[in-house]
This record gives structure tokens, sequence and C-alpha cells, in this order.
């Protein structure tokens, strides 16, 4: 319904896609910046750095476009018209990602893959079919992780009626982290995204194999190829949280 709605409209789409492309590349336009003033950053070249950006944003857009209406979960628990929900014959976590979507979210993902595709040609990387394959693998398993995180928060919200904002420290702020190689960062924070929030294993650690980049934290070699085993444990502590705060959901008691 609400893809037919945007549709109807079709230059105000168009118009509203471009603009999100002008958006979202402003992130990328500051990168620029940097390298315009130094050679590399971190260690890393701008090529590097671009494809550690696109997968990142690619990666994020996917789950922005599928569940990120999650975010908007808060305010109705607040008013109650969750209630709404709980009653139709459908899964409440796929209504509430379908609840008011946002086709224009392809913005992201068309910026992202633009960024990633300068980047393959860029790079000075001998291409072998491992490493053309765990790019697919990166952007899919990416996309249940930033999902995951989405799910979570959401779940957080059945508790924490205004944690909105809370959501958004995680998902945005963790999409705009790993736009950066993890060597500008302190080692606290590596560790916090690598094993609290395995936000790494989007696109610092696989990232690492493609460009030959040592890994964070000195992992083992095997963890490039972990990112599906963490997207797969990320999906199911994501689903037993939102069970959890589902049942804990008690309507407005108006």
């Amino acid at each position: 319904m609400w893809i037919r709605s945007t549709l109807a409209y079709r230059v105000s789409f168009v118009l509203t896609v471009l603009g999100g492309l002008l958006v979202t590349g402003l992130d990328f336009v500051a990168i620029l910046l940097m390298f315009s003033q130094v050679d590399v950053l971190g260690g890393y070249t701008l090529p590097e750095v671009a494809f550690l950006y696109g997968v990142s944003a690619t990666s994020f857009g996917f789950a922005d476009l599928a569940i990120g209406s999650a975010g908007r979960l808060g305010t109705r628990v607040r008013d109650g018209t969750l209630d709404t929900l709980l009653v139709r014959p459908a899964p409440v976590l796929a209504q509430v990602a379908a609840d008011r979507f946002a086709l224009r979210r392809v913005a992201r993902i068309a910026q992202g893959v633009l960024v990633l595709g300068y980047a393959c040609a860029a790079l000075d990387v001998a291409w072998t079919p491992v490493k053309l394959l765990l790019v697919p693998v990166m952007m899919l398993c990416g996309g249940l992780i930033f999902s995951a995180v989405f799910v979570a928060g959401a779940a957080f919200q059945f508790v924490a009626q205004d944690a909105a904002e809370v959501q958004s420290a995680f998902t945005f702020g963790g999409q705009t982290l790993l736009q950066y190689p993890p060597t500008v960062f302190g080692h606290e924070l590596v560790r916090g995204v690598t094993f609290v929030l395995p936000l790494a294993f989007v696109n610092w650690v696989p990232g690492s194999y493609v460009l030959g980049r040592p890994y964070p934290l000195g992992l083992p070699e095997w963890a490039v190829f972990a990112p599906p085993l963490v997207a797969a444990v990320c999906c199911a502590a994501a689903g037993v949280a939102w069970r959890a705060g589902l049942r804990t959901y008690r309507s407005t008691g108006s």
C-alpha cells in the first residue's frame, strides 16, 4: 500500500530519491575533503576507506529499507495504537516493518553501491574468487546484523518508550562509525563493536581480508568467514528480545 502510494506521484518520488542521494552523499564528501589534506587516514588510502564506506552504507541501507520503520515503535507504545497491530492476523514485527514503508530509502543503497563500485575499480587488490564472493556476503550479513540492531532497539522501546534516539545511536551511529578504518579509534571502542555489539563483522573484519590489512585486535584468520555466524546469532538474540518486549506490552490502560 505504501509503495503504491509513493509511486502514485512518480516525479515527486524521483526528486525525493535524488535529494536523498545528495544528502547521504555529503558523508562521503566529508571523507573526500579529509583526503584533500592527507594521503592516508589511519594508514588507509582513499579507495580503501571508500570500500569500507560502500559496504557499510549499502548494508545499512538494506536494513533501513526493510526494518527502519521499527524506530517509530515507541510512539505506538505510548499512544496505544500498537493494539491495532496485535488484533490483525499477521506477525506484529512484519506490520511494524511495513508501517509507513519508505521506498525513498533506496537512495542510501544506491549511494553506497556507487561508492563501492568506485572503490572496487580503484583498489590495488588482487581479486580472487574468494574475495569476489566475500563482498556480497559482507553486504548480506551486514544488512542482517543492522536489522538485528533495529529489532533489538525496537524491543527496548517497549520498556523505555522514548528511546528512539538511543536506538539511532547504535544504528545510524554504528553505520557512521564503520565508514572509517578501525585504526583511527581507540582499542576499547574497537573491542566494544567487535565483542559486545559485533558491528565490526559488517566490514572491518572481512574487509581486512579483502584489503590485505591486519585484522582488528589481532583476530585469527578464520574470523573473516564468521559474519554469517555472527549475523545468525544477532538475529536470534534480537528475536528473543523482541518476543520478550512484546510480552511486556500492557497497552495504555485507557
